[in-house]
């Protein structure tokens, strides 16, 4: 009697155990169910921005999540969204990627207007901030004054210890080609830019001592050589 009470209690458990395990597999959510529904909803409410490096041009897409990143085709898009923004540096842009791929962009606050891909950028004739003339002059004149001043830097020995200035070893920027930087140098045992190897010079052949890089003359004889060798082919790397 002791071991068909035992073979009974044995066949409820079971029993038991399988109603358990059918009401779980009734009650729980199936595989694409409620909870791939959450995730669903949760990516169509989500949206990742991307800012230029100018702080200024941001892009916001919707449907991708901030914490992971973009497929690589809507990467290469909002690059090439920012590439445009970045045309009109002095306007602030907020720009909008819809999940149905439109684009829409607001400058310096304005409403949102749409934008073709393509076609015009809606930016100046929204805001209608065109130069002036007398902007155009400004510029033009304070990058004479900097280039004269660098005119003046290099035919002056100042800059040295010795007595020897730039323009006798480069008459009129000669032999400077700092159209070929960056480009590895020899002197230096490294790959330089034009204000590495102006401070090389001031350095050794001048016997004087160096420019910091936002130094107002560095910035001047740069403005110097690149004017004189204006005209020339870019070709960085070229000896």
């Amino acid at each position: 009697m002791r071991s068909i009470s035992m073979k009974k209690i044995a066949m409820v458990a079971a029993v038991v155990a399988v109603l358990a395990l059918t009401f779980w597999a009734a009650s729980a959510p199936a595989a694409g169910g409620t909870a791939a529904k959450k995730v669903a909803a949760s990516e169509d409410n989500a949206w990742r921005q991307v800012t230029a490096c100018d702080q200024r041009k941001t892009v916001v897409v919707e449907g991708y999540p901030d914490d992971r990143p973009l497929p690589e085709a809507k990467a290469r898009q909002v690059a090439a969204l920012l590439s445009d923004l970045m045309k009109y540096c002095s306007e602030e842009v907020r720009a909008r990627i819809t999940r149905e791929e439109r684009i829409y962009l607001s400058v310096n606050g304005s409403p949102f207007v749409q934008f073709v891909p393509g076609g015009p950028l809606p930016l100046l004739p929204v805001q209608g901030k065109v130069p002036t003339p007398r902007e155009m002059q400004i510029w033009k004149a304070e990058l004479a004054r900097t280039v004269d001043e660098g005119n003046k830097l290099f035919h002056n020995s100042k800059l040295g210890t010795n007595g020897i200035s730039c323009d006798m070893c480069h008459p009129n920027a000669s032999n400077t080609h700092p159209e070929t930087y960056p480009k590895f140098q020899t002197q230096l045992k490294k790959v330089a830019l034009l204000r590495d190897m102006i401070n090389w010079c001031i350095e050794n052949p001048l016997e004087g001592k160096k420019l910091a890089e936002d130094d107002p003359q560095m910035k001047a004889l740069e403005a110097y050589i690149l004017t004189q060798r204006s005209g020339k082919p870019l070709e960085t790397g070229k000896h």
